[in-house]
């Protein structure tokens, strides 16, 4: 979550509730569920840690002010680093597809790319797997449990398929208005 509000910072500095309402719509049904204090907390964290900074902003006249974050060098480089992390093959699928919202929505890293980065990583485990099913004894209890890795890999890379021609269509869309 951390990682995924940074980068959603990258974008623009905001206020917790701008955020938090940028992450439900990103999320859609699995939103519906956050907490509405967590980004809150999370904002704190972030702000101990150095990687935002809080300022207040005026409010509108029937509203107080309100503190708007942004972020420090240190976050930008924690942004970075996340967009370029591959964390297969348990992969939150949730912080996934925030890391792709976030990379597009503040123009960080093509979506497309860091889809196919995924992918790499994926089909390098996946080989490494399929080695291990080779090498084991036949009988092996092992290979059981093997294959259902290879199984798993075999589903993500279908769910990044997925991913790839979602977001090819989107860059579509905005190259052609």
């Amino acid at each position: 979550m951390q990682d995924a509000v940074l980068a959603m910072l990258a974008k623009e500095p905001s206020h917790g509730y701008h955020l938090r309402a940028r992450l439900q719509r990103s999320l859609g049904p699995l939103g519906e569920s956050m907490n509405p204090g967590q980004i809150y907390v999370t904002l704190a964290r972030l702000e101990k840690a150095g990687l935002v900074v809080c300022e207040r902003a005026d409010g509108l006249p029937d509203r107080p002010e309100r503190k708007v974050y942004a972020l420090t060098p240190a976050g930008q480089q924690r942004v970075a680093t996340w967009l370029s992390e591959v964390s297969w093959p348990k992969p939150d699928l949730a912080e996934f597809h925030l890391k792709l919202v976030a990379a597009a929505a503040a123009r960080l890293a093509d979506p497309v790319e860091l889809v196919a980065a995924q992918r790499r990583e994926l089909l390098r485990r996946m080989r490494e797997a399929q080695r291990a099913v080779l090498a084991e004894p036949e009988g092996s209890a092992a290979v059981l449990l093997l294959e259902g890795v290879v199984l798993r890999l075999q589903a993500d890379l279908r769910w990044l398929a997925a991913c790839e021609r979602a977001w090819s269509k989107v860059d579509d869309e905005v190259e052609d208005a």
